[in-house]
């Protein structure tokens, strides 16, 4: 930029002392102007009473203004101004591209208004999921926007009960152009990036697994309200507390499931099985708290499904009775 400023200068400010004829014409050998040998006193008297830099200056300015009046315009279209808020949002999302998660987190939390719910742990996992794909990729922009989805759906589909055409829906509407058949590639090239970058032993996909069955326990333990028993349990503390107790005991029994039984299983279905054990594992008059028409409505399994489960369990587990009050 000096170096440009300093031509402009030597042209510019140049007395033009230094002339040699070639034919018809003089020219300065100090900047290379060339002036009509039948005009030369009116040419130089010319040159040195402009500023030529400021002339530019002034015709700067008012190209800019030009342009950005053109601009406010163009704006005022609706189909123009929704594309140019878009280009501005993919401006954004490109700089947090490899390390910040500010405009990703704006998304969920847009997600949760059309009720996708993901809890503290899910946002963690989704957050690490998606960096550390960012480390191994450089991809286009847009191709992580769609990377970015198929994580959130990844992480969120085992325990909502969105299916995900909704999902895709409410993407569409975030502005995020996708399909199912986009999704579902996106969702293969992680898990295969994933299985490239680091193989998981059988122990760590197994507590992986056991996890995401005490998340979901919870939650459709949760989803059982509780009915007025006063034969049973007096009131919704003891609710409560035997809910807690059940998941305790939960815990207790999945370490005693073996990978093999877990690895290839729905873990919805699984859930809901495991829930009927629980609650076989009461005394006779609290087992009513936990039949399979509630937890049918809790879980939206089919009763047909949860006895299934429950018999997978009973013969992996043994007689639910043993573990009665433990």
């Amino acid at each position: 930029m000096q170096d440009k400023d300093k031509n402009e200068n030597d042209l510019f400010g140049c007395p033009h002392n230094n002339l040699r004829q070639v034919g018809g014409f003089h020219v300065c050998q100090d900047c290379g102007l060339v002036i009509d040998e039948s005009n030369l006193n009116e040419d130089l008297a010319f040159e040195k009473s402009i500023n030529f830099k400021s002339l530019y200056s002034d015709a700067r300015k008012e190209y800019e203004r030009k342009i950005s009046s053109l601009d406010k315009r163009a704006k005022q279209d609706p189909k123009v101004a929704q594309k140019y808020k878009k280009i501005k949002t993919l401006e954004k999302w490109f700089r947090d591209y490899q390390g910040s998660f500010h405009q990703q987190k704006k998304t969920i939390g847009m997600l949760k208004t059309y009720t996708f719910n993901i809890n503290a742990n899910q946002y963690q996992d989704i957050k690490k999921r998606y960096l550390k794909y960012n480390k191994n990729h450089r991809k286009t922009y847009q191709n992580m926007v769609i990377i970015f989805l198929a994580i959130v759906w990844m992480e969120i589909k085992e325990f909502t009960n969105k299916r995900i055409e909704q999902f895709i829906d409410a993407c569409n509407d975030l502005g995020h152009k996708i399909s199912k058949k986009m999704l579902n590639n996106a969702m293969e090239k992680v898990k295969r990036t994933e299985k490239r970058k680091k193989k998981l032993d059988t122990s760590q996909i197994e507590k992986a697994i056991k996890d995401k069955i005490i998340l979901l326990l919870q939650k459709d333990l949760n989803n059982i309200p509780y009915k007025e028993y006063p034969e049973i349990i007096s009131n919704q503390i003891q609710y409560d507390q035997l809910k807690v107790a059940l998941l305790l005991l939960a815990n207790t029994l999945l370490e005693k499931i073996a990978y093999e039984h877990v690895q290839s299983m729905n873990y919805k279905a699984f859930t809901a099985g495991l829930i009927y054990f629980l609650g076989q594992t009461l005394e006779k008059d609290k087992k009513k708290l936990f039949t399979q028409s509630v937890i049918e409505e809790a879980t939206t399994f089919s009763s047909t499904t949860i006895r299934k489960k429950y018999h997978i369990l009973k013969e992996v587990l043994g007689d639910p009775k043993i573990y009665r009050n433990k």
